[in-house]
């Protein structure tokens, strides 16, 4: 095979896979429809309910849907590719689609903050399993039928600040009792070292009581959409 022909199925595999290629191995855009499986995404499971690939409930294809009762859900993957984009210089997107069939709280619908997390496991503060970087994307309701768009765009992957809107775990503020970042660590040093990346209804700084969730979520994307010039 010829160097040309390698290139070629290169790109072949990457467009197979749902990415195109560039910049080595690094994806510039990674999305999950869940036609395939669940692409390494993770719902909550276990007593209080399930997570599985529902055919009929996608948005022109099979959804990720979770019924399950617990404080919160949580959509999140520890895949690499997932996270390879947030580990280079420039511009990000991520977000998805989700369809908010009931969240039932005591015998009424009640809505929940959708919340994009990018944790790092590595060398945890003590009393936290992880650090983490946050932001709010949008509110979850019964009555905000259908499939809506959550997303939210990364302007610089090496910012030390945190962006706007953005929020850190790891440590609190001894004064507000707010979630804050450790000391030592910066947005970009967590983007960095992440290794998940999830969508919550578990806010940091926020407590619910239990509810009944029925969600679905479909169209993940991550998308690198620039590198610095």
């Amino acid at each position: 095979m010829n160097r040309w022909m390698m290139r070629i199925s290169v790109a072949a595999v990457a467009a197979s896979l749902g990415f195109s290629a560039f910049a080595g191995s690094m994806p510039r855009e990674i999305r999950a429809d869940f036609s395939d499986g669940a692409s390494r995404w993770k719902g909550p499971s276990g007593n209080g309910g399930a997570t599985f690939v529902d055919p009929q409930l996608g948005d022109a294809a099979p959804a990720l849907h979770t019924q399950f009762y617990d404080f919160g859900i949580t959509f999140s993957n520890k895949g690499t590719r997932w996270l390879e984009a947030l580990k280079h210089p420039g511009r990000v997107e991520i977000g998805l689609k989700a369809d908010t069939f009931s969240i039932f709280f005591f015998s009424r619908e009640v809505s929940r903050t959708l919340v994009l997390e990018i944790r790092d496991h590595h060398n945890p503060p003590a009393g936290y399993p992880y650090t983490s970087v946050w932001v709010p994307l949008g509110t979850l309701q019964k009555d905000h039928p259908g499939w809506h768009r959550y997303a939210v765009r990364i302007d610089d992957t090496q910012s030390v600040d945190l962006p706007a809107g953005w929020g850190g775990d790891g440590a609190y503020d001894p004064v507000t009792y707010e979630p804050i970042l450790p000391p030592g660590r910066t947005f970009a040093n967590v983007l960095a070292n992440a290794d998940e990346i999830a969508f919550t209804t578990l806010e940091p700084g926020w407590f619910y009581d239990m509810a009944q969730y029925d969600v679905a979520i479909d169209d993940v994307f991550v998308k690198h959409v620039r590198s610095p010039q």
